[in-house]
C-alpha cells in the first residue's frame, strides 16, 4: 500500500507540474465566434489574456492566478484581475458544477460609461466603486449579494449638466433575492430607500426623497411629480426595470 500511495502522489505531482508549466495558448483558444483573446501569455496556472472579448464586445485585459487546492473540491478557482482603460476590477472567482459561480473579495472602480456598462443611460455620468464580500450566481442568475456599491458625482447631462450627488447601497446578504439599503452620501437630494434585484434580471427601487436647499430648480420641479410630500417634505418614489 505504501508503494501505491507513493506512486499516486508522484503522478499527482507530475500532473501538477505539467499543468503549471503548460503554456496557456495550448489550452485556451485565442479567438472563437463567442470571443477570445488578442494575445495570450504565461501558463495555464498563471497567465494573461490581452484584448479579451465576449462575442463582439471588448472586455479588457485579464490576468489570473489559479488556486490549485480547490481542484480537490471539484472547483476551478482563481484570483483574477481585469483592466479596461480607467476601469479595473479584481476578485477571487470560483466555478462549480451546475453553472454556479461564486466571487469573493470583489473590488472595482469604473466610470459610468455605456461602453463599459451597456445598461447605463448615455445621459448619466459619474463613477462607481464596488466592495463586495460575496457574489453568487446560479445558471447566470444573481442569487446572493453581500457588500457595498457606491456611486459618486452622479450627473444628468440630458440638457444642462445637473449634479445629482453621490449614493451608496449596502447589501447585507441572505434572503431569496438581494435587497439593499440605499441612501445619499452628499449632493442636492436627501434620499433613503431599498433596492431589490430580482431573479428575472430586473430591479425594484423605492423610497423617499426631498430636495436640499442647494438643489437646482429643475431638479426641484421634477421631484414635484412624485406625489404629495409628507410632514418633513419628503416624497415617495418608485422605479423598476430590467438590466
Amino acid at each position: 500500500m505504501r508503494a501505491v500511495w507513493i506512486t499516486l502522489l508522484a503522478v499527482v505531482a507530475f500532473v501538477g507540474v505539467l499543468l503549471a508549466r503548460m503554456p496557456a495558448a495550448w489550452i485556451i483558444p485565442s479567438h472563437t465566434a463567442q470571443g477570445g483573446c488578442a494575445s495570450l501569455d504565461g501558463t495555464l496556472w498563471s497567465g494573461a489574456c490581452s484584448g479579451l472579448s465576449v462575442g463582439r464586445t471588448p472586455v479588457g485585459d485579464l490576468t489570473w492566478e489559479l488556486q490549485p487546492l480547490r481542484l480537490f473540491a471539484g472547483k476551478l478557482a482563481a484570483h483574477v484581475t481585469l483592466v479596461r482603460g480607467p476601469a479595473n476590477a479584481s476578485a477571487d472567482v470560483e466555478l462549480g458544477f451546475g453553472e454556479r459561480v461564486v466571487a469573493r473579495h470583489v473590488l472595482a472602480d469604473l466610470p459610468l460609461d455605456p461602453k463599459i456598462i451597456p445598461s447605463v443611460p448615455p445621459e448619466l455620468s459619474g463613477r462607481a466603486h464596488l466592495d463586495l464580500a460575496l457574489v453568487r450566481l446560479e445558471h447566470a442568475t444573481l442569487t446572493e449579494l453581500q457588500g457595498r456599491i457606491e456611486v459618486h458625482d452622479l450627473e444628468d447631462r440630458s440638457g444642462n449638466a445637473t449634479p445629482l450627488g453621490s449614493y451608496v447601497v449596502d447589501f447585507p446578504g441572505g434572503g431569496p433575492e438581494p435587497v439593499g439599503k440605499l441612501h445619499d452620501l452628499d449632493g442636492p437630494l436627501a434620499l433613503e430607500g431599498t433596492l431589490r434585484l430580482t431573479r428575472q434580471g430586473g430591479f425594484e427601487l423605492e423610497g423617499m426623497v426631498a430636495p436640499r436647499a442647494n438643489a437646482p430648480p429643475e431638479l426641484v420641479n421634477n421631484i414635484r411629480f412624485f406625489g404629495s410630500p409628507d410632514a418633513s417634505g419628503r416624497r415617495p418614489f418608485s422605479l423598476s426595470g430590467t438590466f
